[in-house]
């Protein structure tokens, strides 16, 4: 499993359209995303436009995206979108990500302090 981190800036005059947009995806969107390996995805909208997305890619990123790019409903969701976007120009929103790098995860951390011991979550009771 691989943790992505991406952003990419929603136009301010389509903010509430790329809201609702995203209130219902289309069910075969949301089955082909699953299908292809997005897991844990979310995303996270600024009023500013600045639009922050983080997934786990099952496998690794770069074939998630491939497994994507071969279906219908990505290439309709991605048209449909890519007016509500800044500096596109003609560009898939999917394939304009600025990935951002991972400096920091609590578990891989704990993990190499403590690598025989097992982490307890803070809602585990006893």
């Amino acid at each position: 499993m691989q943790r992505v981190c991406f952003r990419l800036r929603v136009d301010p005059a389509h903010l509430s359209e790329y809201r609702a947009r995203h209130a219902a995806v289309w069910p075969e969107m949301l089955a082909a995303l699953k299908e292809t390996g997005w897991d844990n995805y979310s995303l996270f909208l600024a009023d500013d436009g600045w639009l922050i997305g983080y997934v786990e890619a099952r496998d690794d990123y770069a074939s998630m995206q491939r497994r994507m790019d071969l279906t219908e409903v990505n290439a309709r969701w991605q048209a449909e979108m890519s007016r509500l976007f800044d500096g596109l120009e003609g560009a898939a929103p999917d394939r304009s990500f600025e990935l951002i790098p991972e400096i920091f995860h609590l578990e891989d951390q704990l993990a190499a302090a403590h690598p025989h011991a097992t982490t307890r979550k803070a809602h585990d009771v006893d």
